[in-house]
């Protein structure tokens, strides 16, 4: 169904709630897809407070809102304040996308596919990375690390260490990890207890390297102990070449920035709203000349 059409002659809006948000470059994607999908619409990034966030979300319900995308530091929170969650949202327990339908409120999550997509495309459009033998390090324990485990975990089906800077969020997301039908594990673990030599893809899923650019969330690391074919995928997109990334290639490792799943997590999330499905390269042809 191509939900656009439920609304005629109306401008159609959709926004992203975060804090701050004035970086983000979530309206120049959707914006380009409503014009190349031929739909009357508007996208807004909104920086909403923590304790705004109950309101903007109220504010969804109105005719016309397609719904919103949530970054940080509402990913989470924003779950009690849903009608519904979809099965991915659940398991991940944070939301990106919220969809209105009819007054109600869908909480969804397009971070994990947005990420495994951009995963297959770094493999050309195979499935070698859903095979691949070898685990996955997650670094961080928010809610795009949550994703990151779900990717991990379920569509890639490898174990999953997850190693953050607080140990005891490590800790809570890996004991609240309920995926029953996996036969992989998730696991919180220091740097020191990561079994590096089976590690094939390592995520970073923190803000390090994201208001710093010289930050990065493996400081004094040895990326000789990875195998040579490890991938590391770093979300930050901002700068395009972090310093986790240089500091990879450095040493002989392909590493990718988060330019591909961001602009995938968007494509889903106008799919959810809008039906349709716009060729990712609108969603990348819109960030050009925008990351540097």
């Amino acid at each position: 169904m191509d939900h656009s059409l439920a609304v005629t002659g109306t401008t159609l809006r959709a926004f992203l709630f975060a804090d701050p948000a004035a970086h983000s470059l979530s309206p120049r994607m959707h914006n380009a897809a409503f014009g190349w999908a031929g739909i009357r619409g508007e996208y807004e990034a909104r920086q909403v407070p923590a304790a705004g966030l109950r309101d903007a979300v109220a504010g969804l319900r109105q005719p016309g809102t397609l719904g919103a995308n949530l970054s940080l530091p509402h990913k989470e929170s924003a779950l009690t304040l849903l009608d519904t969650l979809s099965d991915a949202a659940r398991a991940i327990g944070a939301v990106n996308t919220i969809a209105h339908r009819n007054g109600r409120l869908i909480g969804d999550n397009t971070d994990a596919p947005g990420l495994m997509s951009a995963l297959l495309d770094i493999q050309g459009g195979s499935t070698g990375v859903r095979t691949s033998d070898g685990s996955v390090v997650v670094l961080g324990a928010g809610g795009a690390a949550r994703a990151a485990v779900y990717t991990g975990v379920v569509l890639l089906e490898r174990d999953v260490y997850v190693v953050n800077r607080t140990h005891a969020r490590a800790q809570e997301l890996a004991q609240t990890w309920t995926a029953e039908d996996a036969e992989s594990t998730v696991s919180a673990v220091t740097l020191s207890e990561v079994p590096w030599p089976e590690v094939r893809l390592v995520i970073n899923a923190s803000s390090a390297g994201l208001a710093a650019p010289d930050e990065t969330p493996l400081p004094d690391f040895d990326f000789h102990q990875l195998p040579e074919e490890a991938l590391v995928y770093d979300m930050v997109y901002k700068p395009a070449e972090t310093r986790l990334m240089r500091e990879a290639r450095q040493a002989g490792l392909r590493a990718e920035n988060g330019l591909g799943m961001l602009a995938h997590q968007a494509r889903l999330a106008f799919e959810v709203w809008t039906g349709r499905d716009v060729p990712v390269g609108v969603f990348l042809d819109a960030l050009a000349g925008a990351v540097s």
